[in-house]
This record gives structure tokens, sequence and C-alpha cells, in this order.
């Protein structure tokens, strides 16, 4: 029985932990072909270790650098014939990313290079997220007769090793932050991966120019019960 993406070529960035590795995992457990991309090459190589043998390709690559992303391409089409498919996971949170108050022009940079996620109290993380949303719904409408789909899949909070470091150190700070997510919990990586993997197949064939929510509903809760 052919998988969700038998045939798909993907590259993965930020594949070498968390939401990365896990969905590189399961889209080629899904048939697809993976180019596991991360700044850590051990850990990318660690990754494609746990994916089904000649499914996967290891390569360090820094997001913020434009010619070792063309680089990437070039080297993911030259192996696999094309691509298909870009889960644009790569992420970073420096700790002088704070208030707009105290923010150094690079920490912004830095973080506006990768573009991500937002947070409370990172000005520069939370206006990349604005960024993020605005530029896909542009290029989805720019190219969806070309058959080019672009989507955000916006997740809540998630288990993976960048959050944990940054509650880890101070239980207080992860209570004070639970007590507002409606399920109460942090996601599970696979949890967010499965909305990459509907929004990879041919299944979201007709989704293109959306905001694709993984939060356990955070951005619907004004209070929560508790």
């Amino acid at each position: 029985m052919a998988g969700r993406l038998e045939g798909k070529v993907c590259v993965i960035t930020g594949a070498g932990g968390g939401m990365g590795r896990e969905g590189a995992i399961v889209f080629t457990g899904e048939g697809a072909k993976v180019c596991v991309a991360d700044i850590d090459l051990a850990l990318a190589e660690e990754t494609v270790g746990l994916c089904p043998e000649g499914s996967a390709f290891p390569l360090r690559v820094n997001v913020a650098n434009e010619e070792e992303v063309e680089e990437m391409y070039a080297m993911t089409a030259e192996r696999f014939g094309g691509i298909d498919v870009l889960y644009n996971n790569a992420g970073i949170s420096p700790a002088d990313d704070d208030s707009i108050l105290v923010t150094e022009a690079d920490a912004w940079d830095r973080v506006q290079d990768v573009i991500l996620g937002a947070a409370t109290s990172q000005i520069s993380y939370s206006a990349s997220k604005g960024a993020v949303l605005s530029m896909s719904r542009e290029l989805a409408v720019q190219f969806a007769r070309r058959g080019i789909r672009v989507n955000s899949l916006c997740p809540g909070p998630v288990e993976t090793p960048l959050l944990l470091r940054i509650f880890g150190g101070d239980p207080a700070a992860l209570e004070r932050r639970r007590i507002h997510w409606p399920m109460g919990r942090l996601a599970k990586p696979r949890e967010v991966v499965n909305g990459a993997l509907f929004l990879a197949s041919d299944e979201s064939s007709y989704v293109t120019g959306s905001t694709f929510l993984v939060d356990g509903g955070l951005t619907a809760a004004y209070v929560t019960p508790e």
C-alpha cells in the first residue's frame, strides 16, 4: 500500500531535532524522499539514522545564508530528481530577544533571517510571525495557478528541546503559561507534524493561503476554566 507522500521529494529544515526530526521520520515513513537539513550536521545524521534506509540524506545548512539555501535545493533536486514540498521548520530563540525596549539590532536581524513564530516579550520573534503569515498569503495567491500551494502551519506550545530549554530552569514560568493553555499541556511533536503531513499530501490539494492552526485551542481562548 502506497504512503500518503509516495513519490514526493521534501526538504525539511531544522530537522536535527524536535518537530523537524519527527517530520522527517513521518514523511519518509509515508514514502517521501527527504533532505534532512540542520545547522548541526551531527544531529541531521542522527535523524537520517531513524528514517528508512535510502529515504533521506543529511545536510548542514544555515537557513540565514542564501547561498547555502540555494545549494540545499540544488543538491536535493540533483539527488532525488526535483522538489515537491518545502517544510520550513527551522527556528531560533536568542536570549537577547526581549521587549522592544531592550532588543538590539543584532538579535532582531538574526531572528528575521531565520523567520519563526511568536512569544510574549520577544519582539523580533513576534514580528517575524506576522511577516510569515502575510508573505505566505501573498505567495499562495501569486502561484496558485501554477499548482504551487503555500500554507502557514501555526503550532501552539510544543514539547521540543528548544521550548524545554526555555522553561527547564524555571518551573514557575512554565506553570504560569500552562494555566492559559486550554488543553493544559504541551503538544507532542507528532501532533503538529500530522498537520504538516496533511498539508504536504494531495489530500489538501484545495488548501492554499491558509493559516493552519494546531494549537490546542490557544488562539480561541480568551479565558480558560482555570
